[in-house]
C-alpha cells in the first residue's frame, strides 16, 4: 500500500508540473546592449550576433531546439533566432491547377513559421492557448510566404478568456476548463495581399503576393533565410512602439518581459507524421523571460 502512494504521489506531481511551471519556473533570456544595429537579413555576420552566446530554446511542440539572442540600442530591440528546418517551405495554399476539371484548388503546402508570444497581463501567465488563465498577449507572427518577402513579422493580439468573443475559436485547457481565444490583427493593413487567378496562369501559383504593411501592423520587421538544412530569422521592434496593442519595453524599468517562442503555430495535425511540418497548434516553449542588460 505504503508502495502505491509514492507512485500515486509521483504521477500526480509529474501531471502537475507542466501546468505550474509556465508561470513559475522562467528561463532569463538576456538582451545586450549594442551601439551598432544589426542588418536585417537573415545572414548571421553582424559584430552584435558574434559577441553574443545564444541560448538553446526547447519547442515543446516539435521537439527541435531553438538557438536564441537579443540585442537593443536607444530605441530598438533586436532577435536572432535559428533552429533546424529540414525542408524549405516557403508557399502557403498556393493555388495548383486541376488540368482535368480545368480549375485552380487550394494546394497541400504550408509555408514556415515562427511566433513571438508577449505577455500584456500585469502578472506571470501560463501563455498557452490552452491555459487555465485569461490573458491579453502581443504576437508576432514570421511567415515564410505571408511576411518574409516584405521584411515584416505580422503582428497580432491574442486574448484568452471565459466567455465566447466575436470570431473566438473554443479550446479547452490541460485541466478540462473550456476557454474561448481571439486572434485580432493589430490596426493597419498586413505585410500580404490574398490573390485568386480567374483564368489559367501557370500549374502553381502564389496566393499571398507580397504587400506593404502599415499601422501598428507593421511595427515588427523581420527577415529570414532558410540554407544547410537550419532556419535563421532576424527580428527588430521599437521599444516604445506607442500603441495600445503592443508590448512597450523599457530597459531602464529593471522589469522582465514574460513570452514564449514557437516553431510553426496554428496550423496542421501535429499528430501527422506524414508531413515535415510539425505545427504547434498554439503551443509555445517553455517560458521565458526577457531581461536587458
Amino acid at each position: 500500500m505504503l508502495h502505491l502512494m509514492k507512485v500515486l504521489v509521483c504521477c500526480l506531481v509529474v501531471c502537475l508540473f507542466p501546468v505550474v511551471s509556465m508561470v513559475s519556473a522562467a528561463i532569463e533570456v538576456p538582451s545586450v546592449k549594442v551601439d551598432k544595429t544589426p542588418i536585417l537579413d537573415g545572414v548571421v555576420q553582424d559584430a552584435a550576433w558574434k559577441s553574443i552566446k545564444p541560448l538553446v530554446i526547447a519547442d515543446s511542440a516539435s521537439g527541435k531546439r531553438i538557438l536564441l539572442r537579443s540585442v537593443y540600442t536607444a530605441d530598438q530591440v533586436f532577435f536572432l533566432v535559428q533552429f533546424p528546418d529540414a525542408a524549405q517551405n516557403f508557399l502557403h495554399k498556393p493555388w495548383v491547377w486541376n488540368a482535368a476539371a480545368k480549375k485552380y484548388e487550394t494546394g497541400s503546402a504550408r509555408e514556415d513559421t515562427f511566433v513571438f508570444k508577449w505577455n500584456m497581463m500585469d502578472k506571470d501567465v501560463d501563455l498557452s492557448s490552452f491555459s487555465d488563465d485569461n490573458y491579453r498577449a502581443d504576437v508576432w507572427y514570421w511567415k515564410a510566404n505571408r511576411t518574409n518577402p516584405a521584411g515584416f513579422a505580422d503582428d497580432k493580439t491574442q486574448v484568452l478568456g471565459d466567455s465566447p468573443a466575436k470570431k473566438s475559436k473554443e479550446k479547452i485547457s490541460a485541466t478540462g476548463k473550456k476557454r474561448h481565444l481571439s486572434r485580432i490583427s493589430d490596426a493597419g493593413k498586413g505585410p500580404y495581399n490574398k490573390y485568386q487567378p480567374k483564368a489559367y496562369e501557370g500549374d502553381l501559383i502564389d496566393a499571398f503576393p507580397v504587400g506593404a504593411p502599415d499601422g501598428s501592423r507593421a511595427d515588427v520587421h523581420a527577415k529570414g533565410v532558410w540554407g544547410g538544412g537550419f532556419q535563421t530569422i532576424e527580428f527588430a521592434r521599437a521599444l516604445n512602439t506607442g500603441h495600445d496593442d503592443d508590448v512597450q519595453f523599457d530597459p531602464a524599468s529593471g522589469k522582465a518581459y514574460l513570452f514564449g517562442v514557437s516553431i510553426f503555430s496554428l496550423y496542421g495535425n501535429p499528430l501527422d507524421k506524414s508531413t515535415s511540418n510539425l505545427y504547434g497548434m498554439g503551443r509555445i516553449s517553455e517560458p521565458l523571460k526577457l531581461k536587458f542588460q
